[in-house]
């Protein structure tokens, strides 16, 4: 396939094709050797847990031992640049985030949704000279149809209620968390592939949707520990850069192109700006005074640069901070005319999500946009607002705020079978448990040595250990051990043992439900 993309590091990327470089060899020599220490504290471990137990433990451990310590990596052991792995500490994480983004969704009655990771590339090709258009990962596929991955998600949602022809009932209030692809420059906060939290309302053109949508943003801040101190949702119209643009004679037309061009102003300066607005056909006169605009922080100040044409602009914006106050979340909302949203479908309303004490980048942002639907093909504007929200800046400004979950390994029950002949019953065990609803882990390899199994069991964070012994099972039972109760009980309390034939039932009694 051709890959269509532009990277900054072109010519260091040309000299690879050749071999790999210097630089590459160095890295991954390093890699090497920092996995080969790694190992050899692994193997250390293994060959104390391994003399603790049986032969074939042993001589299992020591070769899977040797085959990490002596390991020569002939790939790098990185994922591609700007994309991440998620080792299962990571994806604990990850999941505690996501059913976080699911739970407030569910509580505001939204429907999930899912689309391919694979799109068509014309969704994207707008023609308002978006950065979005210049950082697909796209390609033409062996059918030759050119296909991109897609780099958000509100394209595909439009594609497919679309899709539905009119049937469905409005207003629609769906949610989806992708994973979205965009060719950039890697930096914090901000990564080649990202996960996104999408909530959008069709069909409802009232500001009661937005107040919906920032709405469920506070909740989900609320509920990971983030305050209105932490944490502010500037709100703008861009109606008010259409009221600035209509006074000073700018053509509507060219209002999609310049609000992509003014939400560039922080990366680029005022200079840089105004000279873009110039090629774009605004004089330099205009643009200073749309620029000057972008720094209104109040309606006031606002009136007093529009005069007349400040009505259409401020009417909907104080309705909607009045009825946030109702709403419980005012304290959240504050008013900011240089939020414009560099996306060229964006209408109306318009929010971003901001770090108060100015060390991240944006960490959310949406609005409103009616007339998406309508490039595609719909017969008129079809209401529409939404927000996209991304993992990887919620993480650092947790990691900022001190808010990271601890989420260490864990299961409820340990499952050591005594020797080769309680496989069986600890097999049967652990079923029963699982169809109870319990987490359980099996020890694989059946031992005698108690040590050995408190050690695994400490290790994958057990809770509880069930020890499968012929002495108990001779007599209808297996022993369950506490490993979290604490120093202040006794060995004897700590341990019951429960029948086999009633399992379930006996734990629940103890308060041991799954």
């Amino acid at each position: 396939p051709t890959i269509t993309m532009v990277d900054s590091n072109a010519p260091a990327q040309a000299a690879d094709a050749d071999g790999p470089s210097k630089s590459a060899l160095k890295k991954a020599a390093k890699e090497a050797e920092k996995a080969r220490k790694k190992a050899e504290k692994a193997a250390a471990v293994a060959a104390k847990e391994a003399a603790e137990g049986s032969a074939s433990q042993a001589s299992s451990a020591y070769q899977i031992a040797a085959a990490f310590a002596n390991m020569k990596p002939v790939i790098s052991l990185d994922p591609p640049s700007g994309t991440r792995d998620f080792y299962p500490d990571e994806m604990r994480v990850r999941n505690w985030l996501f059913g976080h983004f699911r739970e407030v969704a569910r509580r505001f009655a939204f429907n999930e949704y899912d689309a391919p990771v694979l799109e068509h590339d014309q969704l994207y090709k707008r023609k308002a000279g978006e950065e979005i258009t210049a950082q697909m990962y796209n390609f033409v596929d062996k059918d030759g149809k050119e296909v991109t991955l897609r780099p958000e998600m509100t394209p595909s949602l439009a594609r497919m209620v679309l899709g539905l022809g009119g049937k469905a009932l409005m207003p629609l209030k769906w949610f989806s968390v992708p994973q979205c692809w965009r060719f950039e420059a890697v930096q914090r906060g901000r990564k080649r592939e990202h996960y996104q939290w999408n909530m959008d309302i069709i069909g409802e053109s009232s500001i009661s949707a937005e107040l919906e949508l920032l709405s469920a943003i506070v909740s989900f801040f609320e509920r990971i520990g983030i305050t209105s101190q932490d944490v502010g949702l500037k709100v703008n119209s861009r109606t008010v850069l259409a009221s600035v643009l209509d006074a000073h004679g700018v053509a509507k037309e060219d209002f999609a192109k310049v609000c992509v061009i003014v939400d560039k102003l922080d990366k680029i300066g005022e200079d840089a700006c105004v000279a873009e607005l110039e090629g774009a056909g605004v004089k330099p006169e205009v643009g200073r005074q749309i620029v000057a605009t972008l720094a209104i922080k109040s309606f006031d100040e606002l009136r007093a640069l529009l005069g007349d044409h400040a009505d259409a602009a401020i009417g909907e914006l104080s309705r909607l901070f009045q009825l946030a106050d109702d709403y419980g979340i005012g304290d959240w909302l504050t008013f900011d005319a240089s939020v414009v949203r560099g996306l060229a479908y964006y209408t109306g309303v318009v929010f971003e999500g901001f770090d108060r004490s100015g060390e991240l980048r944006a960490i959310c942002g949406g609005g409103r946009y009616d007339r998406l639907l309508s490039l595609y093909g719909a017969e008129g504007e079809v209401p529409a607002c939404g927000f996209g929200f991304g993992d990887c800046v919620i993480m650092e400004l947790l990691q900022v705020k001190g808010k990271m979950p601890d989420l260490p390994q864990a299961c409820q029950f340990v499952v050591v079978p005594f020797d080769e002949s309680m496989r069986g019953p600890a097999l049967r065990v652990a079923r029963t448990l699982r169809e109870g609803g319990f987490s359980v882990d099996l020890l694989l390899e059946p031992t005698r040595k108690v040590k050995l199994a408190f050690s695994y069991a400490d290790r994958v964070g057990g809770q509880r250990i069930v020890f499968v012994a012929p002495d108990e099972v001779n007599r209808g039972f297996v022993r369950v051990k506490d490993l979290r109760a604490g120093k202040d009980v006794d060995d004897e309390s700590k341990q019951t043992d429960v029948p086999l034939d009633s399992m379930l039932e006996s734990l629940a009694k103890l308060q041991l439900g799954s």
